[in-house]
């Protein structure tokens, strides 16, 4: 009896085994076709790659020579920016603020002096933001919707007082510090990625020469730059 036992296991034990080769084999093609999909990568071509989207976006301008070699340069690349300028500059270049707006980028308002909101100059800053939307909006004849508060200070009850949007940002390479375009363009290749918003100055001549930079690598990269609305709303 023990010798027919050990028969019957070995002949189990046989044909479990070409049972579970047989179910492998049939299982192997779906699992090829798992392990070898390739991932979607954003390669120029590829319609059903993610844009990968990011906003620049210029303080303190305009100025006469260098927004306007900025904006050449945006136009040469097919690239849409946005503008936070201050009053008295809008006031003493409007050709300038006429052409960002013909151009196809957005305005925003960056107060008429830069002043910074404390809470001892609130009335005074309202009153350059107010002063401010009625230049631009005399200038390109649209409605200013979106504020960026110098250095960041900003009071939500102004925000609904004049149905105002302010935009910050998360990449600040601090151009104004320096006078090497490539160490502040270099700053914000290192810290970009999709959706952010680059803060820069216009008013700066490295500063724009590191805006092209950054334009010129992050096209090749498949960046899409946009308004910061887009940003913000889409």
């Amino acid at each position: 009896m023990k010798h027919y036992n050990r028969i019957f296991n070995i002949l189990y034990t046989i044909c479990l085994c070409l049972t579970v080769l047989a179910l492998a084999r049939q299982l192997l093609p779906y699992k090829t076709v798992f392990t070898t999909s390739p991932a979607v990568k954003n390669t120029p071509g590829n319609d059903s790659a993610e844009i990968r989207r990011v906003a620049l976006t210029f303080d303190d301008g305009p100025h006469p020579v260098y927004t306007e070699k900025l904006l050449d340069a945006l136009k040469e690349r097919g690239v849409k920016a946005t503008f936070f300028v201050t009053g008295e500059h809008a006031e003493l270049h409007p050709d300038v603020i006429k052409r960002i707006h013909d151009e196809g980028h957005l305005i925003g308002n960056h107060t008429y002096s830069h002043i910074q909101l404390t809470s001892a100059n609130k009335e005074q800053f309202q009153n350059e933001l107010i002063q401010t939307n009625k230049i631009l909006s005399d200038i390109t004849g649209d409605e200013i919707q979106y504020v960026r508060p110098p250095y960041g200070s900003w009071d939500k009850k102004i925000e609904t007082e004049l149905n105002m949007f302010p935009v910050l940002w998360n990449v600040d390479p601090l151009d104004w510090c320096t006078a090497n375009a490539s160490r502040v363009a270099n700053a914000v290749l290192k810290k970009v990625s999709d959706n952010d918003i680059i803060l820069l100055h216009d008013y700066y001549d490295t500063s724009v020469d590191a805006a092209i930079m950054v334009v010129d690598e992050l096209q090749k990269q498949g960046y899409d730059f946009v308004t910061v609305d887009k940003i913000l709303f889409d």
